[in-house]
């Protein structure tokens, strides 16, 4: 399938390429000011925001910004990273939880009451008579208020219709379906829905997996926890390369379309100023800094005008630095930037305004007062514009924050939070290695009088003074500096458990050794690392729903548009599952398996649903649930085919037959069965000795002979 074939639709609405943009792009210029304002107005409101992740980074990296200014008495510049250490446990405590399961944290599922699918049906081969007769008698036309109501628009469908990517595998049985689950042992059930769903969520994983969606999730992570806010972008697609060679040994590769997410990182997104989150933005733009090799790429993709980029590489590089920018790479020094820039623009554009830049309108979009479109700009020139070919048209970039902050659009970092304590750590920590180093030289006090004039006044060891004649008192005296070391780095301490309390994550989650009081027994440890996920699970709930949640919708609709699939057509919804990983999978089989306990019980059993039960045992264990579980259907025949294998084996011709439980295989000579010690004989039983004249009297009245008894040995 080509690219243009899945990226945007055949009746895509685009700009077309121009040879001379001097003279056929001058109506196509009121579009690139329009543009330039909107950009320059969210630089301007993230000027504060850029400050911000300015601090944090350089907390981060231990490096002092130009608003710490030291005193001529301070020798130290010691700077105590515990920004890093915070930044880099918190970053990977969120990727442990995400990616807790070996997989991307996300699941199709069906909504609770499916529109056009059916959720479950069964039909049962043995169905008792009294049941058949009972769906006999029962009506047809349902009654008011069963919930079988249909929509204003709907039409009736039969259950036929409704059965989705089983259609033509149940056609045989139609005649037998009913809808809902099974009412008796016998029935068959089906989930139509649920099947159509997890073929969406393969598909949606494998796709993930091709685009490398891990790694982009990564870096978000990050920045997350760096600088409070993580972006990402798509899905989009693209054309990957997979090495090949044929047999001739020449190189042959493959080309496979694919949807590809991308991570955007903080300092290249400019969203809307007025918007506190994505689903409140008009418009979103990203900065690109692009190679000439970059720039000609764009040429292979749809509807970009290739006369036009041509043209803009002709004009030269024009990439200017942002005063942020020496900042991240350590201060390097002033040259040149061998780039172009790059502005791609995603939101709501006039229709009035398109239209004068000459993109044909259809007739069915010109009553809207507004669309959204996608534009590039680059030197001036408009390197593309074209309607948003999704459906719905959406904006194709998700920011969550690590910490909300609910009147603005980028969120608060783990840096930002423990800015002052940072700040309160190194001060401490410099004031202790001055005083350290003052403390540890002895000071002199010289009485000149009393010494010969003329002498050096270098102190070593071994050196003489001379002292005047009949001088009287001491005239070297040496004087200790007081070491208060102790109490600043007490105060430093102090500070580093305020760091604690002010991001939420305590010391010991990352690995501090001494751990005193309830900590130091592995019960009081858990109990205090259950306490300290409290502030994780509010982050990883914030991934879950700004960020894997409209991913996956993205996914889901790109698919539908672009590459459909009648068998994972289905009432659908998209769940993030990262909050379900924060519970360890030790705990969570525990539990299951005590549940499973409790749901043995005959009262109960009817109550579980052990098929749900025996899935999740096995995903808590880091196993495919598909390959080491049976449904219902493939239990039932797994079962018959045990109980060949249980059968007892059948003597041989005149042999003799063993008793119940006993097994002629058994090593042990014990047959199979369990020996035990036994019980001593009671009076009046058989085998008590002293019932030897009893018996034998029993036995002469009956006219039966018996052998004395002998001594007992």
């Amino acid at each position: 399938m080509d690219e243009d074939e899945i990226m945007i639709e055949d009746d895509a609405i685009a700009l077309e390429d121009s040879d001379d943009t001097s003279v056929s792009d001058v109506d196509v210029s009121n579009i690139i000011p329009f543009i330039m304002e909107r950009y320059k107005r969210s630089e301007d409101y993230r000027y504060q925001d850029e400050e911000r992740w300015l601090k944090a980074y350089r907390n981060y990296r231990g490096l002092y910004g130009p608003d710490v200014q030291f005193t001529e008495t301070e020798k130290s510049r010691v700077f105590i990273k515990v920004t890093k250490t915070k930044t880099l446990a918190a970053y990977g405590q969120i990727v442990d939880v995400l990616f807790a399961n070996q997989r991307f944290p996300l699941s199709i599922e069906p909504t609770e009451l499916p529109e056009g699918v059916v959720a479950d049906v069964h039909f049962d081969p043995k169905e008792p008579e009294q049941l058949r007769s009972e769906t006999a008698l029962s009506s047809p036309y349902g009654f008011a208020g069963d919930g079988r109501d249909l929509p204003p628009g709907a039409t009736a469908q039969s259950l036929q219709e409704k059965l989705g990517v089983l259609q033509n595998k149940l056609e045989p049985v139609q005649d037998k379906l009913k809808e809902g689950p099974g009412k008796t042992p016998t029935a068959i059930a089906f989930s139509p829905a649920m099947i159509a769903a997890k073929k969406m969520q393969k598909k949606i994983h494998d796709q993930l997996e091709e685009s490398g969606a891990t790694k982009h999730l990564r870096n978000a992570a990050f920045e997350m926890a760096l600088f409070g806010t993580g972006v990402m972008k798509g899905p989009f697609a693209i054309d990957k390369e997979y090495p090949n060679w044929n047999d001739d040994g020449e190189y042959d590769p493959l080309f496979k379309t694919i949807p590809q997410v991308n991570h955007v990182s903080v300092w290249n997104f400019y969203p809307d100023p007025d918007a506190n989150n994505m689903d409140e933005a008009q418009f979103v733009i990203e900065r690109h800094k692009m190679s000439r090799t970059q720039l000609r790429n764009l040429k292979k993709r749809p509807y970009f005008r290739g006369e036009v980029i041509n043209e803009v590489i002709g004009m030269g590089e024009n990439y200017t630095k942002k005063y942020w920018e020496d900042d991240l790479s350590d201060y390097a020094p002033e040259h040149g930037i061998d780039r172009f820039e790059v502005l791609e623009y995603w939101g709501m554009v006039d229709t009035d305004l398109l239209e004068e830049q000459g993109v044909d309108i259809p007739k069915d979009l010109k009553e809207f007062d507004e669309l959204q479109a996608n534009v590039w700009i680059c030197n001036g020139k408009l390197l593309r514009m074209v309607l948003n070919p999704f459906k719905p048209s959406k904006i194709p970039y998700s920011a969550a924050p690590y910490e909300l902050n609910p009147y603005s659009f980028f969120g608060v970092g783990i840096a930002e939070n423990m800015d002052d304590t940072q700040t309160l750590m190194n001060g401490f920590m410099r004031m202790a290695v001055d005083n350290a180093v003052l403390s540890g030289n002895l000071i002199v006090e010289v009485d000149e009088t009393n010494l010969v004039p003329g002498q050096d006044l270098s102190l070593y060891p071994g050196k003489v003074f001379r002292r005047q004649g009949g001088a009287p008192g001491q005239a070297i005296f040496g004087t200790k500096f007081p070491n208060v070391s102790q109490e600043n780095m007490m105060l430093f301490d102090k500070a580093r458990v305020l760091a604690d309390e002010s991001t939420g994550f305590p010391s010991f989650a990352h690995g501090q050794t001494g751990v005193s009081g309830v900590g130091r027994t592995a019960s009081g440890i858990s109990m205090l690392m259950g306490a300290a996920q409290g502030s994780t699970k509010t982050v990883i709930k914030n991934v879950d729903d700004y960020l894997l949640r409209p991913l996956g919708e993205g996914f889901f609709r790109f698919n539908m548009q672009f590459d459909f699939d009648p068998e994972i057509k289905g009432d659908l919804e998209v769940k993030a599952r990262g909050t379900e990983s924060l519970m360890a999978n030790e705990v969570r089989s525990q539990r299951l398996m005590q549940f499973l306990q409790i749901a043995s019980s005959p009262a109960l059993a009817p109550f579980a649903k052990f098929q749900y039960v025996i899935r999740e045992i096995a995903k808590s264990m880091d196993l495919d649930p598909d390959k080491v579980t049976n449904n219902m259907d493939e239990a039932a025949l797994q079962a018959e085919i045990m109980k060949g294998f249980q059968q007892p084996m059948q003597p041989e011709q005149g042999g003799m037959t063993p008793p119940p439980g006993a097994d002629a295989m058994d090593p042990t000579g014990a047959g199979g069965g369990n020996i035990g010690m036994g019980q001593a004989p009671v009076p009046g039983e058989q085998g008590f000795s002293a019932n030897g004249q009893g018996n034998i009297q029993q036995a002469e009245g009956a006219g039966q002979q018996q052998p004395p008894m002998g001594p007992l040995q």
